[in-house]
């Protein structure tokens, strides 16, 4: 599956959100990417396909999930690294400098993975879904020091008004030890 566009939802509810996940389906010609539940108790929904199926599709997931909605977003031209990264099935043949933005939401740090990744030559390593952080979602990429220090920075403001950065740090040379656990 080639994604150009992709909707994200983030619930605070995981009975809710697996109605909202049946409902965007239902609500436009998309394809489910990823239904399933974080920590701490929440439920990301991400759906593919045309732009204005992915708005109608988004749209409805954050009606019918109202007050239980504490993220979403829709990606009109996602780059081609933040899937793979996502799914954790990213290949790096080495790790230079390492950057790494640590966020509120799930959703938040994708769009920061995606501002990263079209804005410098760095190869995104993994997003870290909230699955035992707290709610918490981080991105890590590699590159040359350079290129990683001004992805991180504009992944930062690629976050815009959603959920808040927490942190975020570039490691110009990384151990071999650490090194070792990204790979």
């Amino acid at each position: 599956m080639k994604l150009r566009t992709i909707g994200c939802v983030e619930l605070n509810s995981v009975a809710l959100g697996m109605h909202v996940a049946d409902e965007m389906i239902k609500a436009a010609e998309v394809e489910l990417v990823m239904a399933r539940p974080t920590c701490p108790g929440r439920y990301i929904v991400i759906v593919t396909g045309d732009v204005g199926a992915i708005q109608s599709s988004v749209e409805t997931g954050c009606e019918i999930g109202g007050d239980m909605v504490v993220d979403w977003f829709t990606i009109p031209s996602v780059h081609p690294d933040v899937v793979p990264a996502l799914s954790g099935t990213s290949l790096a043949p080495q790790v230079d400098a390492l950057g790494v933005i640590e966020t509120c939401t799930t959703a938040s740090c994708i769009l920061a993975a995606d501002a990263a990744a079209k804005s410098g030559m760095v190869h995104l390593l993994e997003i870290r879904t909230a699955a035992g952080l707290g709610g918490k979602a981080f991105v890590t990429m590699t590159g040359d020091v350079a290129s990683v220090q001004s992805s991180v920075e504009s992944g930062v403001a690629g976050v815009g008004d959603a959920g808040p950065v927490h942190s975020h740090v570039v490691i110009p040379s990384p151990s071999k030890a650490l090194k070792d656990q990204l790979l």
